[in-house]
């Protein structure tokens, strides 16, 4: 099975006193960010700066954000993540054809494109399907952007919803693990925070691309299994050895789907593993 990343946290590529900090934050994933988070006059910096970090310590693993591919730092981006080993995935913003994840899987590394605009979600298909891809995101608020959603509105939630289910569907149709959903950008917010992450866990995200290390605990404690639910797999899962197809648990028919079910609760963190 693919891995799943229930945490993804941005870090400025401008910002290296903050790269430790990220990389201790128990996200499952810390993303260097050479895109939004970097003004157009330090993209060159931020690259310099990440090489320096990665020469002092040279295990780091991370994943880096490229510029779009409309970008004119783009192919430097690219040239950087080929040559560093300790970038281990390249984030594409913005994508939207079959030829930007071909070029961006050139540098060797697992590609994870952003769905960030209506043509993405429209090229989805041959997107999720190219070489080199290892999940895809969704950016919401981009994508919000791009078709003028009144931000809020049932009917923005209604639109971005589809959008959702369009790049769950299409990673599932092509193998990929499970997407991450894009960010929720009110950091003080812990209850929304919280609140989004369970309704993108119910539309079938893996988890979140996220912007403060203080979102990684709450992510985490929404997407992890609780005792309950441990324990009703567990003993599916028992009564499952001493049966032979269908049986009865609880008042419950316990067939094929629902022991596959258990299996894969049983297969992800629980909240008492990641409570800190």
């Amino acid at each position: 099975m693919n891995q799943l990343y229930r945490s993804a946290l941005f870090v400025p590529g401008s910002r290296p006193e903050r790269f430790a900090k990220a990389l201790a934050s128990g996200a499952d994933a810390v993303i260097v960010d050479f895109e939004d988070a970097v003004e157009e006059g330090l993209k060159a910096q931020a690259r310099a700066q990440l090489g320096i970090f990665f020469d002092l310590h040279p295990s780091v693993q991370v994943w880096v954000r490229v510029n779009a591919a409309t970008h004119a730092e783009h192919t430097a981006d690219l040239a950087f993540c080929s040559d560093r080993p300790q970038v281990s995935h390249v984030v594409l913003p913005k994508a939207e054809s079959h030829g930007q994840i071909i070029r961006a899987a050139a540098t060797g590394k697992p590609v994870v494109p952003i769905i960030e605009s209506a043509t993405g979600v429209l090229q989805l298909g041959e997107i999720a399907r190219s070489p080199g891809v290892a999940t895809l995101a969704f950016g919401g608020i981009d994508y919000a952007l791009d078709l003028n959603l009144n931000d809020g509105t049932p009917g923005a939630t209604f639109a971005l919803d589809q959008a959702r289910l369009a790049v769950v569907l299409h990673a599932r149709s092509a193998g990929l693990a499970a997407p991450l959903d894009g960010v929720f950008p009110a950091i003080a917010d812990e209850a929304g925070l919280r609140a989004a992450i369970g309704h993108a866990r119910d539309m079938g995200f893996a988890g979140t691309l996220c912007i403060h290390p203080r979102q990684v605990a709450p992510i985490h404690a929404v997407l992890s299994i609780d005792a309950a639910q441990v324990a009703w797999a567990e003993r599916v899962v028992a009564q499952a050895a001493q049966n032979a197809g269908a049986f009865q648990l609880d008042g419950q028919m316990i067939d094929a789907p629902v022991l596959a079910r258990a299996r894969r609760l049983l297969a992800q963190p629980s909240a008492d593993l990641t409570a800190g």
